[in-house]
């Protein structure tokens, strides 16, 4: 939007802004922030904001925690849902005392992998995220010593309010009244649209109770990341403004279609795909999209452990349930790990997309890790057929007998975590990642799952009380 510090003042003055507001992501995935009077515009965009790292997952212990919040002049943006006049930017996290970028800041983790994208191929990338959560009429959980529950309502489950509702996982594509969240995902389409994020459509999804699915278009790497978050911002807070409540966990109900975050992705120059080929043998996919793929699909099971890093995501990536289980690439087919889409097959869009992610992870890191994947693929020169991943355009589910020579990406998050500490070198052999970052990445998900695990559940009450 902007693209000098004077432009942004400029701006400021002439909107009459009251607050700046500034937004960062942590490791796990959630955004944090700090408000600021506009007054102070000129020195925060001189100097940033220091702030105490040690209180936010992922980053410096108490020793030494200090650093600076850099405003990222790209990516300001007025907040509509805050009261008083608000523009917000995403930062860059950098050292207080040398102006150094951290290497543990996501986003700039990220821009390290599209450099090296850059440096070894003269190539730049473009990612689409499909976005899909639950849109709840009210949302009550809790745990305790001696109680744990949850109580989500829907009101398109019962028929109560307006005598419709959806047959069981009869969602997809349904139409008003049935579709319930209609009005509030074109609020947030049309609101993201005047914020600058291109919106390719919206619609209900498989769940009968409240799915919903918002989808981008294409993007550059930095930005695709930046409009999940904002997106995810946009969706929650025009649901509380109506008193409903959003949630992207991947399973929040129980026998209902899970949540996932497609990744459509393909590497670019000149406005052409690069995985493009006219006479390619499988899909018009060319050797450099064959091996990419080969790549994501070798180093799955630890990717995932990144990609879907909640203990929940395992839930939704089970057999049965419309998820990807098993590591093959297919032309068209939901039940594969890889999808070609049979749509957009032309030179200038020609891609796949890898769907086991969910929202629960960190965009940067998972787009970051699943392009480190893919070039491992390229540099290694794999071959997907020959390493066994296909492709199968048959539901695998219904083909027993290839089913079971189809290898498993990981059914549980620590399975995930273990694969990604001994399968780590395509992430830190370039600089991208680093040892410690993965290393804390798998410890605060090992703290959560460990914390998770010491719950009794409701439903182990109900099987084990009487015995």
């Amino acid at each position: 939007m902007f693209h000098s510090i004077e432009d942004v003042l400029g701006f400021i003055e002439s909107n009459e802004i009251s607050i700046i507001d500034l937004r960062y992501i942590d490791l796990i995935g959630r955004w944090h922030h700090i408000s600021l009077p506009a007054s102070g515009a000129v020195d925060l965009f001189e100097n940033g904001v220091p702030f105490d790292s040690s209180s936010i997952p992922g980053f410096r212990n108490v020793d030494c925690g200090d650093m600076n919040l850099v405003p990222i002049i790209s990516t300001g943006f007025p907040d509509p849902y805050c009261e008083l006049p608000t523009f917000a930017f995403i930062c860059k996290i950098v050292e207080s005392d040398n102006g150094d970028g951290v290497s543990a800041d996501p986003r700039s983790l990220l821009e390290r992998a599209v450099d090296l994208l850059k440096k070894k191929h003269d190539a730049d990338s473009l990612w689409l995220p499909e976005l899909e959560f639950y849109l709840f009429d009210s949302a009550n959980y809790g745990t305790g010593k001696a109680f744990g529950f949850f109580d989500f309502e829907s009101g398109e489950s019962t028929p109560e309010e307006s005598g419709f509702v959806h047959p069981p996982t009869g969602g997809y594509h349904s139409s008003m009244p049935m579709d319930k969240g209609a009005e509030l995902r074109s609020e947030v389409v049309k609101t993201a649209e005047d914020l600058g994020i291109p919106i390719r459509y919206h619609h209900h999804e498989v769940g009968a109770f409240g799915q919903q699915e918002i989808e981008m278009l294409l993007a550059p790497p930095l930005i695709a990341a930046d409009n999940v978050m904002r997106l995810k911002h946009l969706i929650r807070m025009a649901a509380f403004r109506r008193g409903m409540v959003a949630t992207f966990m991947p399973m929040p109900l129980f026998g209902e279609p899970g949540s996932g975050m497609h990744f459509h992705q393909f590497l670019t120059r000149d406005s052409k795909s690069l995985f493009w080929d006219a006479d390619g043998s499988y899909s018009h996919m060319s050797k450099m999209g064959l091996s990419y793929i080969a790549g994501i699909l070798e180093h799955a099971p630890s990717l995932v452990g990144i990609t879907n890093p909640s203990t929940n995501s395992y839930r939704r990536l089970k057999s049965g349930i419309e998820a990807p289980t098993k590591r093959f690439f297919g032309l068209a087919d939901r039940s594969a790990s890889v999808r070609i889409p049979k749509y957009d097959d032309n030179p200038n869009l020609k891609r796949f997309e890898f769907r086991p992610p969910d929202a629960t992870c960190n965009p940067y890191l998972a787009i970051a890790a699943q392009l480190l994947a893919g070039l491992d693929g390229i540099d290694r020169d794999l071959d997907p057929t020959k390493m066994g991943f296909g492709p199968f355009d048959n539901d695998v589910h219904r083909l027993q007998e290839k089913k079971e020579r189809l290898e498993n990406i990981p059914t549980n998050l620590e399975e995930a975590l273990t694969a990604l500490d001994s399968d780590k070198g395509y992430l830190v052999s370039d600089g991208v990642f680093d040892d410690e970052i993965i290393a804390r990445h798998i410890k605060l998900a090992r703290i959560r799952a460990a914390d998770v695990a010491m719950y009794p559940s409701p439903r182990e009450i109900e099987l084990y009380f009487d015995i």
